[in-house]
């Protein structure tokens, strides 16, 4: 985010924006009445680098010490969206939750280790990596035939292709509020294994709003789908909310040509809001509505998926970024 565009535009409603050096003291930068973070690289990073474990412990240090100010998004909720592990199987949930909602996620497996091909059974699954965070994790393939499973590099996941017609549907979440806005997608292919060589693709650089790969081009004319149903969208944001324990999130999902279901393939920490004209101002909305409920309430209102955190810092009302 342009974190000098949105100091003033909350400069001009009454709340002050600081950027947080965490390689220094956080006490003498504060005091913070909300924090809106997104650590994923220094919490990724911890895992190796003893520079990164300290910027996160000094981080946590902080934040134990001073329980009245908000964090968004809480550490724990985010680190579990790091994990893709752990975030697909909140996602498998789905359909029991929101079967009303004709909404779900394609069946997957968790690789921990080279696995026997004999086990293989998901159709054309499409392999991503366990660390859901960083560059490396947006490389993916998709894979054609048992054979092929050489391809993998564990611990990652094998995550069942869907034929949607080559249209993503990103879904961002600020607080109670949602937008949507479409992305091109891998195309269509033949279901069941075949003598196709595996495919590796960048995620990132097939879904931009401005890609043009022949990844994406869909081989026969195909009536469009659909929209998803903004109902069921509202739906699957509020239950994410509240089993995430949220405000800050993304969510990817795609129309299944044959069924028109509602699918769930990934979550994302704070993801860019690319395409959202209104994210300051709900951003900032957010903050006000957190801060008032605290308020209001006291410090345990934090806790709740309504109070999902965020980075922010002094008064008047004092965010640290």
């Amino acid at each position: 985010m342009n974190l000098d565009a949105f100091a003033d535009f909350c400069a001009g409603h009454g709340v002050e924006v600081v950027e947080i050096d965490l390689t220094q003291p956080l006490v003498p930068q504060g005091p913070f009445d909300v924090i809106v973070h997104k650590l994923s690289d220094v919490i990724v990073e911890a895992e190796h680098d003893s520079q990164s474990q300290q910027l996160l412990a000094n981080f946590q240090s902080y934040v134990s010490a001073h329980p009245s100010t908000v964090i968004l998004d809480p550490l724990p909720a985010m680190t579990q969206l790091l994990d893709r592990f752990a975030s697909y199987r909140i996602m498998s949930k789905l359909h029991n939750s929101l079967r009303d909602w004709r909404i779900c996620s394609p069946p997957y497996l968790e690789i921990n280790k080279p696995t026997n091909t004999s086990s293989f059974s998901l159709l054309t699954p499409v392999c991503k990596t366990r660390v859901a965070h960083g560059s490396l994790s947006h490389e993916m393939s998709l894979i054609f035939s048992a054979g092929s499973l050489a391809d993998i590099h564990p611990p990652c996941l094998l995550q069942s292709f869907v034929n949607h017609g080559a249209v993503l549907h990103k879904v961002f979440v600020v607080g109670d509020r949602h937008f949507y806005v479409e992305r091109p997608s891998l195309k269509n292919f033949p279901s069941g294994p075949c003598d196709r060589k595996t495919i590796f693709f960048n995620s990132h650089q097939v879904s931009k709003p401005e890609s043009s790969s022949d990844l994406t081009a869909l081989d026969e004319q195909m009536p469009c789908l659909p929209p998803p149903s903004s109902e069921a969208v509202a739906a699957l944001v509020k239950e994410l909310r509240v089993q995430l324990g949220m405000a800050l999130f993304g969510v990817d999902v795609i129309i299944n040509i044959h069924t028109h279901t509602l699918t769930v393939i990934d979550i994302n920490i704070f993801p860019g809001y690319e395409g959202v004209p209104l994210f300051f101002s709900s951003l900032l909305s957010h903050i006000e509505y957190v801060l008032d409920k605290q308020t209001s309430a006291g410090p345990q209102a934090t806790g709740s998926p309504e109070s999902a955190q965020t980075t922010s810092g002094p008064s008047p009302a004092t965010t640290g970024l």
